[in-house]
């Protein structure tokens, strides 16, 4: 691995620009020929071989976790006012135990993370989504600030996997011409399981008071626990090739990477279970396993040549923590994604107070109903990070010769931006001036595309720019965001209460505009600023087990 340090993290041959197309003035755009990055191996059990349906069978059992942990653990948002008139658990101590479950669910990563890269992702989603059960019935019989925060405390710890481990999943199963669009569907799920949850509580509330709310959010998890330990495979697979490191002959053997149609990426992968090996002989077929049997599938937990020792594992428990520091890009994608969920809580934290007040004197189930305004404005946010953005970053790397850059993605935080403010100014000036409740949710929904397109985009970014270590650098980018939550979620009601609605959500408006503007200097810094971590972070690949060899 001598020569790796000499290869900027981030940047890879993404678009084959010698095909006879290129060259022609009046070729088709839609039959832009793209390299497969990763590359894929020979072995019919990776996850990039794997056919379409497996894939998105894969994808559509990441999305049930996070909706059977999501909206368990943000059913309270549009009850808070009814637990503090039920318990006398002050809307402060509420706000702020949102707070501190922030904070643990980015702390946390640093357990969970690690244990899913060396024992694989199906055990770790399965005991999160199993141990939320009894803590969503404990959270049914809180009746002191104290229990509260023991709550948030135990949720944040065991729901962790939620923020972090997706990302990896979505990684295990996309190549990087396609990453950012699934990143994005799991960013969308994300928001809107922490937007249907207050929807659906106010009416269950309503009916059943916020006791039995919670018992049914236990029930929910207990339902897609049953359907991923039927559900869901292990995706763990440790590749001898390195993103953005193209060799002639690949240390194991496989082929340099395929270059396939853009609209047919999928269909030449290697069918799952096949003894099929491209290019190769039937004697390479043998070294590879055949198709898992059903019961292979339901281990918990998985040990793969090339897993990482156990003092492998205890290093990356703690190895996010100088990566914030080494890789300045990773600490922007960080900051950028946090200041999105800071919004976000801003907006969980003042919907009810305001709504439930004169003169609205909304009732649960309405508070609840404000949030199809945020409902509507991330599924655009997830179109515009998403595909959009994915489209573009291809376009841009025709443009560059066929090389990808991470930056390329980042041009859509224009429009994010200008939605996020205009959505603050209309939320916060609205509410202050007592306007339709139509105008409130319009701008909630300005607000939420926002905030959408930028955690979307800041993980695809930090996944692009060094890929070999996403696992811990999710980690040191989930531990930013939710510390900068944690620290609004304490804020925010002294804030709005001191300065006023109008004046407060002006000037988030504008400290959101100019957050958001910092991504000109990523554009403009970026890859000199990955140049400059390339040692460090080709250090890390050679030192972690199941990456460029074994």
């Amino acid at each position: 691995m001598a020569s790796i340090p000499d290869v900027v993290p981030g940047t890879v041959h993404l678009v084959d620009l010698t095909s006879e197309a290129h060259h022609d003035r009046h070729h088709d755009p839609s039959n832009t020929q793209i390299l497969l990055v990763p590359q894929p191996s020979k072995d019919p059990q990776d996850p990039l071989n794997w056919p379409r349906r497996r894939k998105f069978w894969s994808l559509a059992m990441v999305i049930l976790y996070t909706l059977g942990v999501g909206i368990p653990t943000t059913l309270h948002y549009s009850v808070i006012a009814d637990i503090t008139r039920d318990t006398g658990i002050s809307t402060t101590v509420l706000v702020q135990g949102n707070g501190v479950m922030f904070l643990f669910l980015g702390w946390a990563c640093l357990l969970w993370q690690p244990i899913a890269s060396a024992y694989g992702r199906r055990g770790v989603y399965l005991l999160s989504t199993l141990f939320t059960i009894p803590i969503m019935v404990w959270t049914a019989h809180c009746s002191s600030a104290g229990e509260w925060y023991g709550t948030r405390v135990l949720i944040g710890i065991i729901g962790a996997p939620i923020e972090a481990l997706p990302e990896i999943s979505i990684a295990d199963l996309f190549f990087a011409h396609e990453r950012g669009t699934w990143m994005s569907v799991y960013v969308l799920v994300l928001f809107e399981s922490n937007f249907i949850a207050p929807l659906i509580a106010g009416w269950f509330d309503d009916a059943y008071g916020w006791r039995w709310t919670m018992y049914f959010g236990a029930i929910i998890s207990a339902c897609a626990f049953v359907g991923l330990f039927f559900g869901m495979e292990e995706t763990m697979f440790f590749r001898d090739t390195i993103e953005g490191v193209e060799t002639k002959t690949p240390v194991n053997g496989s082929p340099p990477p395929e270059v396939v149609d853009d609209e047919k990426a999928g269909d030449k992968e290697i069918a799952a279970g096949s003894t099929d090996v491209p290019d190769g002989s039937e004697t390479a077929a043998l070294q590879f396993p055949g198709k898992k049997s059903y019961a292979a599938r339901l281990k918990l937990f998985s040990r793969l040549p090339g897993s990482p020792s156990w003092k492998q594992v205890l290093n990356m428990m703690w190895r996010p923590l100088p990566i914030i520091v080494q890789f300045p890009n990773i600490a922007w994608a960080g900051f950028i994604y946090g200041i999105n969920l800071s919004w976000y809580n801003v907006l969980n934290g003042t919907a009810s107070p305001v709504l439930s007040a004169p003169p609205y004197n909304w009732s649960a189930a309405l508070v609840g109903c404000i949030y199809v305004g945020p409902i509507i404005g991330a599924i655009f946010g997830c179109l515009w990070s998403g595909y959009v953005a994915d489209r573009l970053a291809l376009y841009l790397a025709k443009r560059n010769n066929g090389t990808r850059e991470p930056e390329h993605r980042l041009w859509p935080l224009i429009v994010a931006g200008i939605f996020s403010t205009a959505g603050l100014i209309t939320w916060g000036v609205g509410a202050y001036h007592d306007v339709h409740w139509v105008g409130l949710a319009f701008g909630l929904g300005m607000l939420t595309f926002g905030l959408v397109v930028g955690g979307g985009i800041g993980l695809s970014y930090a996944v692009d720019c060094f890929k070999e270590i996403s696992g811990e650098s999710m980690a040191s980018v989930i531990i930013i965001r939710n510390t900068i939550g944690f620290g609004f979620s304490y804020a925010i009601t002294p804030w709005y209460t001191n300065m006023g609605l109008q004046n407060c959500f002006i000037t988030a408006g504008f400290v959101s505009l100019a957050c958001m503007s910092t991504f000109l200097l990523m554009v403009w810094k970026g890859k000199a600023l990955r140049r400059m971590s390339a040692k460090t972070y080709w250090r890390y690949v050679e030192s972690s087990s199941g990456v460029g060899g074994h």
